[in-house]
């Protein structure tokens, strides 16, 4: 039915296609081709993962927000302040 340069076309074109990968605006690519020695830094948008060859980590560079719990604090002259906080992680 199908011949066999047919199918093999087909199994590349689905290889190639499934290589496409996108990063997002708040990500960072780490190439790690022949280990973690030797690693490459790539910025966001649209690149390819060769499967065997190619192993990539996704990095979030985003920022992260927490709020600590609001606090009531007595100071030395004894006024009640109450104290809030956000915490950044870059």
């Amino acid at each position: 039915m199908f011949e066999l340069p047919t199918i093999a076309m087909l199994i590349v074109g689905l290889y190639l296609i499934s290589s496409i990968k996108i990063l997002a605006e708040y990500e960072t690519r780490r190439d790690l081709p022949a280990g973690p020695a030797a690693f490459a830094t790539e910025r966001p948008g649209v690149i390819l993962v060769f499967a065997p060859i190619d192993r990539i980590v996704r990095i979030s560079d985003a920022s992260r927000y927490d709020r600590s719990p609001a606090a009531d604090v007595v100071t030395r002259d004894n006024v009640t302040v109450k104290v809030n906080a956000v915490i950044s992680f870059a």
